[in-house]
């Protein structure tokens, strides 16, 4: 898998993501969960957005590394849970090829599992999602991204003809 493969992007800024956050937890405020596990790192602020909404004050979480963020075939599990899931809400920001999914999925069978954004390919393995996206599209959260100054377009502009 190369960086090639994605031919969109997404960019969601902190008020989409609290927006969409909120919309799935409308989707999950009837059931009542023992607690949340965050799949880090990407679950963590979603994971946390749910429990204010939910009024969950048990989170625990499961850390898994890819060895490369564009080639996730090698997993490491640095932490996980001592349950299967029962009652639990496992919540991850996105599914995409399914092979961190698979791997939780098989750690915590018994949990419902919750995605913001869910990809073609990964989707079968969450119980629930807010919105699809193309599998070839980058989503960029804004965790990964950073505010910086950009000069006005005439100073732009003309430093481009000088």
């Amino acid at each position: 898998m190369s960086a090639n493969r994605y031919q969109q992007h997404f960019t969601v800024s902190w008020d989409q993501l609290h927006r969409d956050v909120r919309a799935l937890c409308h989707k999950l405020v009837e059931r009542d969960f023992r607690g949340i596990v965050a799949i880090t790192r990407g679950g963590l602020i979603p994971a946390a957005l749910i429990a204010r909404e939910l009024n969950v004050r048990l989170i625990d979480t499961v850390c898994i590394k890819s060895y490369d963020h564009m080639d996730q075939s090698g997993l490491e599990v640095m932490k996980g849970v001592d349950h299967d899931g029962d009652g639990w809400l496992l919540v991850d920001d996105l599914v995409d090829t399914g092979k961190t999914a698979r791997a939780v999925r098989d750690m915590l069978p018994k949990a419902h599992f919750v995605t913001v954004y869910a990809k073609p390919e990964g989707r079968p393995l969450v119980d629930q999602y807010l919105t699809e996206v193309a599998q070839d599209c980058w989503i960029q959260f804004p965790w990964d991204m950073g505010i910086a100054y950009v000069e006005p377009l005439v100073d732009q502009v003309r430093n481009q003809t000088s």
